[in-house]
């Protein structure tokens, strides 16, 4: 049998994770809460094609929006009017895309069970080429067109689905908290470009991770030794990992946030070999050993990401000294 100590630290680790915002009705600062349909939405006005769009979505742990049904439509369709009024059709979140002719939604549910106020003649797959459905914003139909067609969307998170990271101080699950650090870290292997990783931090409220001091650097390089490197020998398999600094303005090496790079420890310092590849290489990585190094922008490898909760300051905090509210702690 279980000691009532430790069945108490799941439940608690439970009840931070699933209810931490709700009470608040706080999912995130770039989401508005509707409470005629309890659920918070983001206005997307960068247009993008059907499956980009859904990726967006999905990276800040939201859903590709569509309508539930006629109340949903009326209420999101009037905010939408409300702030972006000269904007007629949206991206929803429904396609054709597995079978022709078969409407599912993102999360696999029938069109018949949602949302199904189509346009007359539709949908009509117009030159076999149509499989992702989009919202007319005058009158409410839908329409299947051209998913490569790029488009503004919304996204969406429902306020019974909510779930929150305590420790982090955010919704996505997918970040663990360095106690000793005081930041939360996810290390992404799924190989991208310097600019492309940046980008995903961003939407995950995070950025880039910067080694500030050998405490991170440790961190970093245990973070790294915990994932598997692919034998596979291609370029972005060679345990390089992007970070946060770059020398992408001709302006010296700084990091993501517009500081000059700055390492603490001088002991380590001469591990960063700015000097040593070729001039067009501006991005800033880190080799799985802790040794970081500037490479091609080009190049796509795996990469880190941070995130600073507020109400965390670095080395502030152990376990032994903190009550437990739930979530994870050090990876390692």
């Amino acid at each position: 049998m279980f000691p009532k100590t430790f069945l108490l630290i799941l439940f608690l680790n439970f009840v931070s994770y699933s209810y931490g915002q709700k009470a608040k009705k706080f999912f995130r600062k770039d989401y508005t809460y509707l409470e005629e349909v309890k659920s918070f939405y983001k206005i997307h006005a960068t247009p993008r094609g059907w499956s980009d769009a859904k990726q967006v979505c999905a990276l800040e742990a939201a859903t590709f929006f569509y309508p539930e049904n006629d109340e949903e439509a009326r209420v999101v369709l009037s905010f939408w009017k409300e702030n972006k009024p000269k904007i007629k059709q949206i991206w929803i979140g429904i396609s054709d895309l597995l079978v022709e002719g078969v409407f599912k939604t993102v999360d696999g549910r029938p069109i018949s069970e949602v949302y199904t106020n189509w346009a007359f003649s539709e949908p009509n797959d117009h030159g076999r080429n149509e499989d992702c459905v989009h919202l007319n914003l005058d009158n409410g139909q839908i329409n299947d067109f051209i998913c490569g067609v790029h488009n503004y969307f919304i996204c969406k998170k429902s306020l019974d689905t909510l779930e929150w990271n305590f420790n982090c101080d955010m919704p996505n699950l997918d970040y663990t908290l360095s106690s000793d650090i005081g930041k939360c870290y996810k290390l992404h292997t799924t190989p991208l470009k310097w600019n492309e990783a940046y980008a995903i931090c961003e939407l995950e409220q995070s950025s880039l991770a910067v080694i500030n001091n050998k405490r991170e650097r440790d961190f970093l390089v245990k973070l790294a030794e915990s994932t598997p490197r692919p034998r596979v020998k291609t370029q972005y398999q060679r345990g390089i990992y992007h970070l946060g600094f770059h020398n992408k303005l001709n302006q010296g090496w700084q990091t993501v946030k517009g500081t000059p790079l700055n390492v603490e420890n001088d002991a380590w310092f001469d591990n960063y070999e700015p000097d040593l590849p070729i001039d067009h290489d501006e991005c800033g990585s880190m080799f799985y050993t802790g040794r970081l190094i500037n490479t091609d922008c080009d190049m796509k490898s795996f990469y880190i990401c941070e995130h600073q909760p507020d109400h965390v300051t670095p080395a502030s905090i152990t376990l032994s000294d903190q009550p437990y509210v739930g979530g994870g702690t050090d990876v390692l």
